[in-house]
């Protein structure tokens, strides 16, 4: 114990001051992208509450109300959501240690996005929403520049590979081009906004593909006056190349905070909407608190089988990438649409109770649960299948092609979309049971998922067996 202690006060010792303090700031840091990393997802996740929130009467058709709802709010949430995502981008390959200085500023603004939202959706043809949604944008994006600006006055601050690279001066432009590029956008929008109020909605669209339509348009040139030399350095951040590494753990704590704040919004609606008022239990129930919490059945049905979606979702999407040994853009990518429609599943829950039982409305509302849960599922499936394109390089070899996981890996991933897809189709058929099959399915997708299990366990065992036969023959 001597020894290791004198070691220890003998390495301790040789630690510098400097480092001492580049150690600190570094745990500090990791502990501001934490913040900021749940932050966003909370505040992507929540863009959703204005659309589940939207009420909607009875005797309203509701093939109308969703077309009303698609053209407005969905689509704007989706949008949002998008932007967003692009914005906690820009941190996931931060190339300076003074960037997290922004983290307070920039977190204050995108707190104030919901609310932003809330304007476009509900006054989708007023200019003010989308003014204060740009000027959000902007405002972040100038304090970014600002303080990569002043990062490179000051070399220290900078990132290893950019302190030792004779190319500064290229690294400072390219950064504060990818920066400044949506500000750019949002500012032509929200000037468009004054003369044509769909083209600005269009042009913020295009903020969420932007660096993969400038990638595009630079391979088209390339393509046709010929490669133009860069940098002498190999350019590593912000390429937007669709194998672009990102950080795999950020990606990870990301999801994790979408599908958690998900999960607990599903709540928020029992606890404001089915908490019966007193004097009504008095009157109507004779006091009986358990005879007034029956009325609210479906709900609570309705809720438990939402709460298991994204439970089953989140286990399916950690499955996958607990077996991803590298995350790429184009992976990431995938990941935020297939989460932008977990963040619709509220909308789902509030959907399929909304309405009264056997009539048009309530067929309606189910089937466009199945849609949110079919694309939630499907970009999972297709974050496997980009991950198996360039599977040496993404994959635990056990999860590959020919790998003993590989089968019930793919079974999981398209369980979910199947199951959806079937149970649209069976609810179009069989229409006045469209609401006890969309919530048989959401009980039984559980034991599926042990069904599975074991049944992939069996045809493994008995085809090791069927080799060992073939060996010994």
């Amino acid at each position: 114990t001597t020894g290791l202690n004198t070691e220890e006060s003998a390495s301790s010792s040789c630690v510098s001051p400097s480092e001492r303090e580049a150690h600190s700031s570094t745990q500090s840091s990791h502990r501001l992208l934490a913040y900021s990393d749940a932050l966003i997802s909370i505040i992507a996740t929540v863009m959703i509450l204005p659309v589940a929130h939207t009420k909607m009467e009875d005797n309203e058709e509701l093939r109308q109300s969703v077309q009303l709802l698609l053209t407005t709010k969905i689509a704007v949430y989706l949008m949002t959501f998008l932007i967003v995502t692009v914005a906690w981008a820009a941190h996931i390959r931060s190339d300076l240690s003074l960037l997290l200085m922004s983290l307070p500023a920039c977190m204050m603004l995108i707190t104030f996005l919901p609310y932003t939202f809330s304007l476009m959706a509900t006054f989708p043809e007023n200019v003010l929403g989308i003014l204060l949604f740009c000027g959000c944008v902007m405002v972040i994006g100038v304090i970014q520049s600002l303080i990569v600006l002043y990062a490179f006055s000051r070399p220290f601050l900078l990132n290893e590979q950019i302190q030792i690279s004779e190319n500064q001066t290229y690294y400072k432009h390219h950064i504060l081009k990818v920066i400044m590029r949506v500000p750019i956008m949002c500012l032509f929008a929200s000037i468009f906004s004054f003369i044509f109020f769909q083209l600005s909605y269009v042009l913020l669209a295009i903020v969420i593909f932007l660096p993969y339509i400038s990638q595009c348009l630079k391979w088209c040139r390339s393509k046709a006056i010929g490669q133009v030399e860069e940098t002498p350095d190999s350019m590593l951040f912000y390429t937007y190349l669709p194998n672009e590494p990102l950080s795999k753990d950020r990606v990870e704590a990301f999801s994790d905070g979408v599908y958690a704040i998900v999960a607990t919004l599903l709540i928020l609606d029992i606890c404001e909407d089915n908490v019966p008022d007193p004097m009504v239990v008095k009157k109507q129930f004779g006091g009986s608190l358990i005879a007034a919490l029956q009325v609210y059945g479906p709900e609570y049905l309705a809720y438990f089988g939402s709460f298991a979606t994204v439970g089953l979702l989140w286990f399916v999407h950690h499955s996958l990438f607990l077996h991803v040994t590298k995350t790429t853009r184009f992976m990431g990518l995938l990941n935020t649409f297939s989460l932008a429609f977990v963040g619709g599943l509220p909308l789902a829950y509030q959907l399929t109770h909304e309405f009264p039982r056997n009539s048009r409305n309530e067929l309606e509302a189910i089937q466009i649960s199945c849609v949110i849960i079919f694309f939630a599922g499907i970009f999972q499936l297709a974050i496997w299948v980009v991950a198996l394109y360039n599977e040496q390089e993404t994959l635990h070899p056990y999860v590959r092609y020919g790998g003993r996981e590989h089968v019930f890996m793919l079974a999981k991933l398209a369980l979910y979309p199947c199951v959806a897809l079937g149970t649209f189709f069976l609810t179009c058929i069989l229409s006045k049971f469209s609401a006890p099959i969309f919530h048989l399915m959401e009980i039984t997708v559980p034991f599926a998922f042990l069904v599975l299990r074991i049944l992939v366990r069996v045809v493994l065992l008995f085809h090791v067996e069927l080799k060992k036969q073939k060996q010994h023959i």
